[in-house]
């Protein structure tokens, strides 16, 4: 094996995690993240903890199995927690880390960024599906 020197081993380093490579893991966690599902819990929990089923309610829309594996995925990537707390009956919240308040940032801005567009969006959507029904 060839010696690099430190300036090839910290280009390398850069190029590990670069995620227009096709093996970068960062890829992974983009496509967990730019989830609608992902992004609405994260946003949801943005005021503190809530239960199961609190989240249920504020996400209009998602099944019981889909908020199950997108908490379970959000918290295996460290972005959500879940705490139990010993009650009749047993009380389950979750709660973002401190990367997850991070991510909270980016995805509360894609979020707004949506809802102040969405007429603009459905405008053009209106205007190119009517140019292709005339060509």
């Amino acid at each position: 094996m060839p010696t690099r020197t430190a300036a090839q081993r910290r280009a390398e380093a850069r190029t590990a995690y670069d995620a227009f490579m096709a093996v970068c893991p960062s890829r992974q966690l983009l496509d967990r993240i730019s989830g609608k599902w992902a992004t609405l819990v994260v946003t949801a929990l943005a005021d503190g903890p809530l239960r199961y089923a609190e989240l249920a309610r504020v996400i209009a829309g998602v099944s019981q199995k889909m908020l199950t594996q997108t908490l379970r995925a959000l918290e295996r990537d460290g972005l959500v927690t879940r705490t139990v707390t010993a009650a009749v009956p047993v009380r389950v919240d979750y709660e973002l880390t401190g990367i997850g308040r991070d991510l909270l940032v980016v995805l509360a801005a894609v979020k707004a960024w949506s809802e102040r567009h969405i007429e603009e969006v459905l405008d053009a959507r209106e205007a190119y599906d009517a140019a292709q029904a005339e060509a």
